[in-house]
C-alpha cells in the first residue's frame, strides 16, 4: 500500500513539473508581465526592470502597433538593463510582445 502511495506521489510531481515546463514554452501575457518585472531579463544583473522606466506600462499603450517593437525591447534590455538581446522568436520575446499588446 505504501509503495503505491509513493508511486502516485512521484507521478503527480512529474506531471506537475511537465505542466510548468510546458507553460514556460508557450508565450502568454502573464509570462510577459512576469518578464517585464524581472531584473534578470536578458541575463541582466542589476535591479532595473522594464517596470522601472515604464511603471504600470506607462508610455507603452501604443507600442504594440510599432513594427519594430521587438528591436526596441531588445534595445531597452541592452542599454537600460545591461542585459543581452533576446532571440526574436523566443518565448520570452513573444510573451513580452503579447504583454505590450495587452496594455491599453
Amino acid at each position: 500500500m505504501m509503495k503505491n502511495v509513493k508511486m502516485a506521489m512521484l507521478i503527480a510531481v512529474m506531471v506537475g513539473m511537465g505542466t510548468a515546463a510546458q507553460a514556460a514554452q508557450t508565450p502568454s501575457v502573464e509570462y510577459g508581465e512576469k518578464l517585464f518585472n524581472d531584473p534578470s531579463l536578458g541575463g541582466a544583473t542589476g535591479t532595473k526592470t522594464c517596470e522601472s522606466c515604464h511603471p504600470d506600462g506607462a508610455g507603452l499603450e501604443f507600442s504594440a502597433k510599432n513594427p519594430k517593437l521587438a528591436e526596441i525591447i531588445n534595445m531597452c534590455i541592452v542599454r537600460a538593463m545591461k542585459g543581452e538581446e533576446l532571440p526574436m522568436d523566443s518565448v520570452e520575446m513573444q510573451s513580452l510582445i503579447l504583454y505590450h499588446k495587452s496594455l491599453k
